[in-house]
């Protein structure tokens, strides 16, 4: 899961160019265990001020209401299906939970919100993830396995939720940064800013231009430092990876990467990075990951899920990406072909 305690620190505001020309007025805070950087474009300084408390706001209570292992909303819903309890849940809360099961179902539940408990079982759903620990036997994850939890699980009518499988635990850390991103846009469009940029250690929206320029971004490689790739957005974007280097442990000289398989139990293995471009963030966010767990079957998650921007790296290195995303991603020094393949390759 990608979902960290939150920490807000003071936001400093960093102001380029001259008080008299339009400008991009960077904000970077502290959120979901990253680093979160707010780029606005023209926009004055008393505006920026106000627009980065309002931001921070939402971003305190997406965490407080999601959070998967502390004290929050989520960890009630939780507590109440382990029970065997029905339990109220306010109309916000129920479209999140609805629009996880949609995307769970579109990704033939390779994204799957479902699974804490194998989750836990992993150690990812404590704030010391990243110590050395044994994995989980397989005894512990066939028994996970004959559970099989998954959003369809899950019930709600008239405002009470219900499950009938207790093992189902939701954790929604592999789309509450894309979630997150969205509510952000929203407020600032609430706000008169249309030109603006909202990145979670890496993963983004932007929205509108950097004046008469796109907003460029770069795409980080997954093993070397600095960037694989980079691509210019249009009007309203958003580009997430999910990658095997972002949260992992090793343990007796083995990596364990935080992207678990949920139909084996174990960290998925077929690549080191899948990028997706979309313009809805938990879209993105989502299928990230779950085109991540495809491995080489993504073409057939990615028509599934309507996404036509792809770019995938296997562990030998190798570049796929969909006949789309060919058009749109510049690469940087990379030495072999990239192979395109579409839903019917």
């Amino acid at each position: 899961m990608k979902i960290m305690p939150l920490l807000l620190i003071c936001c400093v505001l960093i102001l380029s160019a001259c008080d008299s020309e339009p400008r991009a007025r960077q904000a970077k805070f502290y959120a979901f265990g990253t680093e979160i950087d707010i780029s606005l474009y023209d926009v004055d300084q008393e505006t920026a001020n106000n627009t980065i408390g309002i931001l921070e706001q939402t971003f305190s209570n997406i965490n407080n209401t999601w959070h998967a292992w502390q004290p929050s909303t989520l960890s009630r819903i939780n507590e109440a299906i382990a029970a065997g309890q029905s339990i109220a849940i306010e109309e916000d809360v129920a479209q999140l939970i609805a629009l996880a099961s949609s995307l769970a179902k579109e990704s033939q539940h390779l994204f799957n919100p479902a699974a804490g408990k194998l989750f836990e079982l992993w150690g990812f759903h404590q704030d010391n993830w990243f110590e050395s620990h044994p994995p989980p036997s397989e005894e512990d994850i066939n028994i996970w396995l004959a559970s099989s939890p998954t959003m369809d699980d899950i019930q709600i009518e008239n405002g009470e939720l219900t499950s009938l499988n207790s093992a189902v635990k939701l954790g929604f850390g592999a789309f509450a940064k894309g979630y997150a991103v969205d509510q952000a846009i929203a407020a600032l469009r609430q706000h008169g800013i249309n030109d603006a940029i909202v990145n979670i250690g890496g993963d983004l929206r932007a929205i509108g231009s950097h004046g008469k320029r796109p907003w460029v971004i770069g795409i980080r490689h997954p093993r070397k430092d600095g960037m694989i790739a980079s691509i210019a957005l249009h009007n309203d974007e958003s580009v997430f990876t999910s990658g095997d280097y972002e949260r992992f442990f090793i343990y007796e000289g083995k990596r364990y990467p935080h992207i678990i398989d949920t139909r084996t139990g174990y960290p998925a293995d077929q690549a080191m990075s899948v990028t997706v471009l979309h313009n809805n963030a938990s879209l993105a966010d989502a299928a990230a990951t779950a085109l991540f767990v495809a491995g080489d079957n993504w073409p057939k998650i990615a028509a599934s899920m309507g996404i036509t921007y792809i770019m995938l790296i296997k562990t030998d290195g190798q570049i796929e990406m969909s006949p789309k995303m060919v058009d749109r991603i510049r690469l940087i020094n990379n030495h072999k072909p990239v192979i395109i393949r579409s839903e019917e390759s």
